[in-house]
């Protein structure tokens, strides 16, 4: 080598190009990049389709393996796949094939599998020289009219072949079946969506091209997965149609089930998308063994391919049900977060996408193959009416044609006369007419000709037509995607649910009146108010709740459906519940347990119940108070505010001192008068200001004296001051009852013994309820058999404290008051009798006196 000559020189340096490294790995990595993102991983958003799919279902049509032809094995498929059209690895083609075929993958299957495709348990596939395929009918409709050059070809990877470029869909398909994929700098995460929905989305934009895409969220409500599952908030779910980045909570579906033996079973129907059920299986079996999840007994995957899903979760017999399925919902991937990432080919360059971009471009993308279509069935048509215009001047024309073709020596002679014969033909209708079969010549078959050329010439009309006129081509294009949802469309799997903070469910409810009852044994149901009709004072009676022979209706309640319910329980906690979620029974079912609405613990129940209408409103909850008494008869007064934001697990309300009970809660305004009554039937009253406000977790102080060691505050009631309508009603166990004056009781002190308000004999048994009437009102009773009895409290005879009161309700033998509760007055339904079952013998109290002096007859009765 020469002093002067550098090592990267020789002799030859036209064959050495020196570059900077930088800018080639950078250009080789872009060129790269581009390959993936174009050619691999990310969908075209007219077809939905990456190339892999699209090459499936084109090679598939092309071996003619349509709906309804026999199954072909799906190594046939896939061989035809590698060798004409994807030179990859043959299971990147099968599992593409095998993904087409899951129920639980695909919101619309594209592929008819024949075999063993897997599971949602996480089953592989069998091997593909095992399993056969077909297409679908609804991929035959994304195939339709390609041979009709409605979309480009392109040369295969070797250039022997043509292969398209994108399917002329007539379904939507990247939104109704998604897709995901991993680019180079970019990835994909498109959820799929209800086909009837998108469709419907797809007409809107057609009727109105400006339409937005929040109005297009009226047709298009979130995805809809193929598994089902409830979609839980549609915050993120909004943002994603909006902007084409969002996130989607979705939770599997299940509900509670009780045994034979009373256990109780949580059984799990739907699982979110893509969740293996046998792992989730595994990941609560870790749960309960490493004791993150508490009260599951067994698990079991009770699923199969016919039924579906059933995941069965024993549990423990003190486990509540509510706060088990809460735990699955945060422990494991019953509850599971979707990131919405709208990235797709837009003319071969990624972008990300909104509703209405995807509708707009897939009906645009639509409206070009309806263009190229009528483009080459107008060609076409025009082809054939040339040469039917040909045989047409044959036909006038038949016996020099004849003569001329005979004399002809060979065939391009023959052409070559006839088209210089003079009468109009070309080279394409004289070879036309030389191959004209001997009986086209016959009369029936020239006017057939001659109908084809005029039905022909209006097609070709229409066609012109067509084309000229943007608005019939999409009223082609709605006709067409009606056809597909009439044909393929299905209710939505997915149910959607909206949180508290994101609409007003109220809006959603009617509005109305029930009756809500709790039993002894903590079973809860709402009743239409309606469904219970006034009867007489002592009359018969009607079935209000079917219990167990232990069981009875203890609490009875009137509110509105709007309304929001607190219950407080005998341990002095506080529990939130929305009226409209207290599940829906007929007046004769039992009720669900209360513990599977509410975290409330087994040894615990509910006491007491108040209705408020609205807890949003501030003004409201700070002039109000709760007032809280116990059997022990400590009174409490807490501000309504200290109770206006709900919690799951309830709050204290009242610290209970030992061998204490909670009993009763009143709302008040803070300018009402206390009357506590004790079962012996002694009663005091006294000014509400004698009860200072204090905080939840105070314990309160004296309300009533109780002497006696059986005895106990049975109820209070809150009557605002110098209000006249309002009577004291007192009811005894064995039936008996009356009204008397508010004024009748003296104003005391708190904490002293009180005045007589009822006279407790044998036939009357103890007092057991108390309330503030007026005449308005109707008084329900419920007894301990589960019958109820509702009269009007006008009809109830006003009577002096000392008295024993008249008998409101006929009761059985053993039979007892259980509760009482006021209602509003309704007019008096004329429904039938009540049959045997709820129904005590019919009689009223005759002649029996009551201290007073006062005799109740059957006349009076009636008069009432």
């Amino acid at each position: 080598m020469e002093e002067n000559q550098t090592p990267l020189e020789t002799n030859d340096t036209n064959r050495i190009v020196q570059i900077n490294i930088e800018e080639q790995m950078k250009t080789a990595y872009i060129d790269y990049s581009m390959s993936v993102i174009v050619g691999r991983a990310l969908p075209d958003v007219r077809d939905g389709l990456k190339p892999v799919h699209r090459r499936v279902l084109y090679a598939m049509n092309d071996l003619g393996i349509n709906s309804g032809k026999p199954y072909k094995k799906s190594a046939r498929v896939v061989g035809e796949v590698l060798g004409k059209y994807h030179p990859h690895g043959d299971s990147s083609v099968y599992f593409t094939m095998v993904r087409m075929a899951q129920e639980w993958s695909m919101r619309h299957t594209l592929i008819d599998g024949q075999g063993n495709f897997g599971s949602q348990d996480g089953d592989g596939p069998a091997a593909m020289r095992y399993t056969e395929v077909r297409l679908h009918k609804i991929a035959e409709a994304m195939l339709e009219d390609i041979e009709k050059e409605t979309v480009d070809f392109q040369l295969n990877f070797d250039d022997s072949l043509q292969e398209p470029t994108v399917l002329p869909t007539r379904i939507p398909q990247l939104l109704v079946n998604g897709s995901t994929g991993i680019a180079v700098g970019m990835a994909t995460n498109m959820l799929p969506h209800n086909l009837g929905e998108v469709v419907d989305g797809c007409i809107a934009y057609i009727d109105d091209r400006n339409i937005s895409a929040e109005d297009l969220i009226k047709y298009v409500k979130a995805p809809d997965f193929p598994t089902g599952g409830t979609i839980w908030g549609m915050d993120g779910v909004r943002q994603g149609l909006l902007t084409g980045h969002g996130r989607v909570v979705l939770r599997g579906k299940m509900h509670i089930d009780t045994k034979a033996s009373g256990r109780e079973q949580i059984i799990i129907t739907e699982v979110p998308y893509q969740v293996n059920r046998d792992s989730l299986c595994d990941k609560i079996g870790q749960l309960v063994v490493s004791k993150t999840i508490e009260g599951i007994a067994h698990v079991n995957n009770e699923s199969n391919q016919k039924e579906g899903t059933r995941i069965v979760i024993d549990l423990k017999r003190d486990a509540v049900a509510n706060v088990v399925m809460n735990q699955l919902y945060k422990f494991t991937e019953l509850q599971t977060s979707f990131g919405i990432n709208n990235v797709a080919l837009v003319k071969g360059r990624p972008r990300t996408l909104n509703l209405r971009d995807l509708i707009s471009e897939f009906v645009e993308f639509r409206h070009e193959v309806v263009v190229r279509r009528t483009q080459y069935e107008l060609k076409e048509a025009k082809k054939r009416a040339h040469i039917l215009q040909g045989y047409l001047i044959a036909l006038d024309h038949l016996d020099e044609v004849i003569a001329l073709i005979r004399s002809s020596a060979t065939p391009d002679i023959a052409r070559e006369s006839l088209v210089n014969a003079g009468w109009g033909l070309d080279d394409i209708q004289a070879k036309a007419i030389l191959e004209l079969r001997l009986q086209r010549l016959t009369g029936m078959e020239r006017d057939k000709i001659r109908e084809e050329y005029d039905s022909l010439m209006k097609l070709i009309a229409h066609l012109q037509e067509l084309l000229d006129n943007e608005g019939m081509r999409y009223d082609v294009i709605k006709k067409e995607l009606q056809e597909v949802k009439d044909k393929f469309a299905t209710p939505r799997k997915s149910d959607i649910t909206y949180l508290a903070n994101e609409m007003n469910i109220l809006d959603f409810i009617a509005e109305e009146d029930v009756v809500i009852t709790i039993s002894h044994l903590g079973y809860i149901k709402r009743t239409s108010a309606t469904e219970y009709r006034q009867q007489r004072r002592g009359g018969r009676g009607a079935l209000g709740g079917k219990t167990r022979d232990e069981d009875y209706i203890e609490h009875i309640f009137v509110a509105s459906t709007h309304h929001s319910m607190l219950f407080f329980t005998e341990k002095g906690r506080c529990y939130w519940l929305k009226v409209y979620e207290i599940p829906e029974g007929e007046k004769n079912s039992k009720g669900r347990a209360i513990q599977n609405l509410m975290q409330l613990p087994p040894d615990d129940k509910v006491r007491a119940i108040i209705d408020v209408s609205n807890l949003d409103d501030k003004e409201f909850v700070q002039q109000h108070y709760i007032v809280l008494c116990t059997k022990k008869g400590i009174i409490k007064k807490t501000l309504l505010e200290d109770f206006s934001r709900p919690r799951q697990t309830g709050v204290n309300a009242i610290t209970i001192i030992e061998g204490d009970q909670l009993l009763d809660a009143r709302m008040t305004d803070g300018n009402s008068e206390i009357i506590m009554a004790i079962k012996s039937g002694r009663a005091i009253r006294f000014p509400e200001e004698k009860v200072r406000p204090t905080g939840r977790g105070a314990i309160g102080v004296g309300g009533i004296e109780v002497d006696e060691e059986n005895d106990e505050v049975i109820g209070m009631i809150c009557v605002k001051k110098d209000d006249a309508e309002k009577s004291v009603l007192v009811v005894s166990e064995k039936g008996y009852g009356k009204k008397t004056p508010v004024d009748e009781y003296r104003i005391t002190n708190r904490g002293g013994k009180g005045v007589k308000t009822i006279s407790v004999t044998d036939k009357t048994g103890p007092l057991v309820g108390i309330l503030d009437v007026s005449e308005k009102e109707d008084l329900m009773i419920t007894c301990k058999s589960g019958l109820t009895i509702r009269t009007s409290i006008a009809n109830i005879r006003e009577a002096g404290r000392a008295t024993q009161g008249v008998k409101l309700i006929n009761l059985q033998a053993n039979d007892e008051i259980a509760a009482i509760t006021k209602l509003d007055e309704f007019e008096e339904e004329t429904i039938p009798e009540e049959t045997e079952g709820g129904v005590q013998s019919e009689g009223n109290v005759n002649g029996e006196s009551n201290e007073s002096g006062d005799t109740t007859t059957t006349e009076e009765n009636a008069s009432e």
